[in-house]
Formats: structure tokens, C-alpha cells, sequence
């Protein structure tokens, strides 16, 4: 009997949803408005914390071993100190070596249901507006497939603005997530295992990073400079900072 090549191709989406293909993330445009509606995970909790260093040298950003895993490693130890330390540029240093906050959440984007489930990824000003509205009791559960709610997603500069702000509007009435049954039940099984989205580096695969950026005396010029590219200051809600800009980066 020949292959079956609609079900090959169904396998791919289902793998590629499900981690086998780390791409599959999703960001909003520019300038666009995008609707989004958040998936349900099985644990209830459909935003995953995550916490990345970026400004080790050229390396793109990766999870720290000591937020994420409690495991001691040598980057932690090394703020730690710089800190500790109390001058202005170790200090400087510090912060901007520390690990950030980044949050994600399995969302099915409107006009793209042939892409299956996608991952988006946000900071921490996003993130404390889901929650806000998660716990209005106006909106109930806005993940529920039946009768949840879904986000226009607003990503745009405000004139004389450094970065783009994210501003999110829940749609007015619920709605179901499809009518298709089957459809919301390979939706729900494709959701991601979050911890395979990312590599995650061992505390002496860190220290050779540490290390590497280190001898290269790159580390004075990234307190004097990086601080600013890369920095987590001040943001209106639902704003963003040139940290999101490397975040986008490590996305691709």
C-alpha cells in the first residue's frame, strides 16, 4: 500500500507544533493589528516564565541555569559579586548581565489556523496586563475553546517613542475557538512541552561563555554601552525596551 501523504503532512504540523521545529514562534508585526486567542495548557496555566542572559558577548540570549533550574553556575556567582562589590561600573555591570524575565503562551493567530499552534513570546509589562485581565470576572476564562475571548494585539511606536508598545484589547463577546471539534482536539495535543523550546546549557557550558566574554575585555565596553542597548528601564504597560529587541533576536 502506498504512503498515505495528507496524513504525512498532518504528522509534520502535529511535530512541528510540538517542539520538533523551534521556529514555529510568533511576534506581531509593526504597525498591525493581529488576533490572537490564547490556548488552555493542561495545567492550568498558559503563561510559562522563563529567564534569559543576553549580554554575555555575541552569544544570543539563553536560559539561566540558577532562575530557571536553581542549579548554581558561574554567571549567577559572578553578578552576585559584582554586586556585592557596590561601585558604580560593577554595579552597571551587574544589571546588565542579569537574567530577564520572558513569558510565553501557546495562541492560535487569526488567519493563520492552517499554521496550527503558534508561541508567542512577550515581556513582563504584557504579562501583568493578561493578568489583569484573566482575573476581571467580566471575561471569565478567555483560554476556554468554547467560549473564551479573543485578543486584538496592537503592536505599534507612539510618535516620539523609542520602542513599539503592545496594546491588547479583549474582543467584546466570547466566542468558541472553532466549531470544529477535531480541530480543537489537535490544537490542544499539539501544544508545545515549553521546556524543549529552548537549549538549555549547563552551569560549566555557561562558565565558558563567562569566561570567553570575559578575556576578550569586551566586558568594558558592554558597561559602558550594551547597558544601553540592551536595558530593562522604565516602559508605559504594555510597552517595550531593546531588551525585546534581543529576545527577537534569539527568536530569529
Amino acid at each position: 500500500m502506498a504512503i498515505d501523504m495528507s496524513k504525512m503532512r498532518d504528522k509534520k504540523v502535529a511535530f512541528e507544533s510540538r517542539g520538533g521545529n523551534r521556529g514555529n514562534f510568533w511576534r506581531p508585526e509593526e504597525g498591525s493589528d493581529t488576533t490572537i486567542r490564547i490556548l488552555p495548557t493542561a495545567d492550568g496555566d498558559p503563561f510559562k516564565e522563563f529567564f534569559f542572559h543576553y549580554n554575555v558577548g555575541k552569544n544570543p540570549g539563553f536560559l539561566s541555569p540558577k532562575k530557571n533550574y536553581g542549579e548554581d553556575d558561574p554567571l549567577d556567582a559572578f553578578i552576585r559579586n559584582l554586586f556585592n562589590e557596590g561601585d558604580e561600573e560593577s554595579i552597571k555591570m551587574a544589571k546588565n548581565l542579569m537574567a530577564r524575565q520572558r513569558f510565553f503562551s501557546p495562541v492560535i493567530v487569526r488567519g493563520q489556523e492552517d499554521k496550527g499552534v503558534q508561541v508567542w513570546g512577550y515581556g513582563k509589562m504584557v504579562y501583568q496586563t493578561l493578568l489583569n485581565l484573566v482575573l476581571n470576572p467580566d471575561y471569565g476564562d478567555i483560554t476556554d475553546p468554547g467560549a473564551g475571548t479573543d485578543l486584538v494585539i496592537k503592536y505599534e511606536k507612539p510618535a516620539g517613542a523609542s520602542f513599539p508598545k503592545t496594546d491588547i484589547t479583549p474582543r467584546r463577546r466570547p466566542s468558541a475557538l472553532t466549531e470544529d471539534d477535531i480541530k480543537v482536539s489537535e490544537w490542544l495535543e499539539s501544544i508545545p512541552e515549553f521546556d524543549s523550546l529552548f537549549e538549555r546549557k549547563t552551569p560549566a557550558e555557561v562558565g565558558q561563555l563567562l569566561d570567553e566574554f570575559l578575556s576578550t575585555d569586551q566586558s568594558a565596553e558592554a558597561s559602558s554601552t550594551e547597558t544601553t542597548q540592551y536595558s530593562n528601564g522604565p516602559q508605559a504597560s504594555g510597552g517595550a525596551t531593546s531588551v525585546d529587541d534581543a529576545f527577537n533576536e534569539l527568536l530569529g
